[in-house]
């Protein structure tokens, strides 16, 4: 009996079409099924005519993987003479992979072979550089497309930005950005992206309102970056101004521009913003749900985060790392221990999520903060990956809130033996031992710095007025005590708040020798209070004063606030490292739990 006659799928084909394989291609929905269709090509006599194989090559590029890619090499192989248009089709393929440099060795050889790159080849290439963090290869392109006079080609220079921006070489790439005469939008969005990616929120705003000024139309990607500026710098009315030209311009229709919008809003301060552009939202993905859960858990409202999280399950959306790091984080600043254990266990069992290192110090911080110190240790302890020093900083932290002098000193030594270069960690060991009236400790600790060469972070807040941030850095009214309009106006205050009742907490400040004086005077011009100062001098009665400070806030800044938003009848809106603290008639959203 005769074999019977090979099938190609669900595919047919005139015998006589000699551009079946073609044909063929277009119908494609696999990579076993572009074989068989190569296996035809083969039986046919096309596997080495150039239209099939560069069609093949482009079917392997549209979504590559590792085996897609691999394939497509091989055919690209077989080329005897490709040209750049093949290899810019195998680069952008190489890019958009888990191996994109791979597309830079497929570089070297095709320049050896005397092929020359054109205005397409660039941008694949610098975009594998960028997302490979290669800077020396992203450099040796730029010279090579400076060569060819292509550097400021408008495909090429926003990627050359970019690439710069990815490895974290912002000021190389405003260099390039600023030698463009004409910048386009492509462009600006290259440079605005770069600088909100590396935490120069004032530069990306900046250019944001030079690109208005020159009557350039923003595009979603620039209000993207723009709205992650306002967020980092808690620049509310700027957020709501961009909100306004959101609507006026239809990009509202963007599930990202919105999700964009809660998270600014609930980062700037006003979870009741970010949950009304949340509910008018027609199409709400992970991410949209996500944002609105962390904006809860960050503002202190973990009972309404995890309700969220039910009715996100409800509507059949799939949580994400996102979503559960917003859950747990909502059970740590809570003390909901046994639900935030449940929420781990069902993100690793239910979900098949591998929790990230946020994710495990989530859970140190759960058990730390509830005061369940030995438990937190035994944590980091038994993880199945090695612990990080942001890890034992998270428990060391507890140990501080807690007052356990001892276990605090374990904690450190299992820092140090990872990173002795962070400040904070001997600062808040010292504040430790000074409470609990051990200076030969806080001495030892003290000396431990210098000899390591390790500065303190110096405390930093910032407030908006009038769309201008003003910042303020601990210890800056110690050299003016006696002057400036800020300054008197703070030894006022601070004497009003003694009359209402405010304590300075001067077992913070860990001076042995200095005068509890000379300690309320330096707990008086932390910079918060300096912030929240220049707030009341400088804003409209009745209005909220919104502050963000880099470290976490101190305790005695926290009881300060309580006792400014009782006495000024102001609200008091203070977002630190971790959350944020609404202060608002002597009391404070936390509960005093954070």
């Amino acid at each position: 009996m005769a074999a019977p006659a090979v099938q190609i799928s669900a595919f047919s084909y005139p015998k006589s079409n000699p551009n079946t394989p073609l044909s063929l291609i277009s119908k494609c929905s696999s990579l076993a099924e572009l074989k068989q269709i190569e296996a035809f090509a083969i039986k046919t006599h096309h596997q080495y005519d150039i239209s099939v194989l560069t069609k093949f090559i482009n079917f392997c590029t549209l979504n590559p993987s590792a085996a897609s890619m691999d394939y497509a090499h091989r055919l690209f192989d077989q080329i005897p003479q490709p040209d750049i248009v093949v290899f810019n089709t195998m680069a952008r393929g190489y890019s958009r992979s888990d191996t994109p440099l791979r597309a830079i060795g497929l570089f070297a050889q095709i320049l050896s072979a005397g092929i020359l790159p054109d205005d397409y080849t660039f941008p694949s290439l610098l975009k594998a550089c960028a997302s490979s963090k290669a800077m020396e290869e992203g450099k040796q392109l730029h010279c090579l497309a400076m060569k060819h006079g292509l550097s400021f080609n408008i495909y090429v220079c926003p990627t050359l930005i970019n690439m710069y921006t990815e490895c974290s070489d912002v000021h190389s790439a405003r260099l390039i950005f600023d030698k463009i005469q004409n910048p386009c939008i492509v462009m600006y969005n290259a440079i605005i992206t770069g600088y909100a990616r590396s935490s120069q929120p004032n530069e990306a705003l900046a250019l944001f309102r030079e690109l208005q000024a020159r009557n350039i139309k923003p595009t979603d990607v620039t209000l993207l970056s723009a709205l992650s500026s306002c967020a980092l710098l808690g620049a509310l009315d700027l957020g709501r101004w961009i909100h306004e030209f959101v609507k006026k311009n239809g990009f509202d229709k963007y599930v990202k521009v919105n999700t964009a919008l809660v998270d600014m809003y609930s980062k700037c301060g006003s979870l009741d913003d970010a949950v009304s552009v949340f509910q008018n939202m027609s199409v709400r993905d992970t991410q949209a749900w996500s944002a609105m859960i962390v904006g809860y858990a960050t503002h202190g409202h973990g009972s309404k985060a995890i309700s969220f999280f039910e009715e996100m399950k409800r509507a059949q959306v799939q949580p994400d790392k996102i979503t559960f790091l917003g859950l747990l984080y909502a059970c740590s600043h809570t003390g909901l221990v046994e639900e935030g254990f449940r929420y781990f266990y069902t993100m690793v069992e239910k979900y098949r999520i591998v929790p990230g290192i946020k994710h495990y110090g989530c859970m140190v911080d759960l058990l730390g903060r509830s005061g369940r110190l030995n438990e937190a240790y035994k944590f980091i302890d038994e993880l199945p990956i090695k612990a990080t020093p942001i890890l034992w900083r998270t428990l060391l932290s507890a140990c501080n809130s807690h007052g356990n002098v001892e276990l605090g000193k374990q904690v450190m030594e299992r820092i140090l033996e990872l990173d002795y270069s962070h400040g904070g960690d001997y600062v808040i060991l010292s504040n430790l031992c000074a409470r609990a009236g051990k200076w030969e400790d806080v001495d030892y600790l003290r000396k431990l710095m210098k000899d390591r060469g390790v500065a303190k972070i110096p405390g930093c807040s910032s407030i908006v007025v009038n769309n201008v941030v003003h910042e303020f850095f601990s210890g800056d009214g110690d050299r003016s005590v006696s002057s400036g309009l800020l300054h008197r106006s703070l030894d006022k205050l601070a004497e009003e708040l003694k009359l209402a009742g405010y304590v300075p907490d001067t077992s913070l400040v860990s001076h042995a020798d200095m005068e509890d004086k000379d300690k309320e005077i330096t707990l008086r011009y932390h910079s918060e209070k300096l912030a929240i100062a220049y707030g009341l001098l400088n804003t409209p009665a009745g209005t909220t004063i919104r502050v963000v400070k880099n470290l976490r806030v101190c305790g005695d800044c926290h009881s300060a606030a309580k006792f400014v938003s009782l006495i000024s009848g102001r609200q008091i809106v203070l977002r630190d490292v971790q959350r944020f603290h609404h202060f608002k008639e002597g009391k404070c959203s936390c509960g005093d739990y954070w």
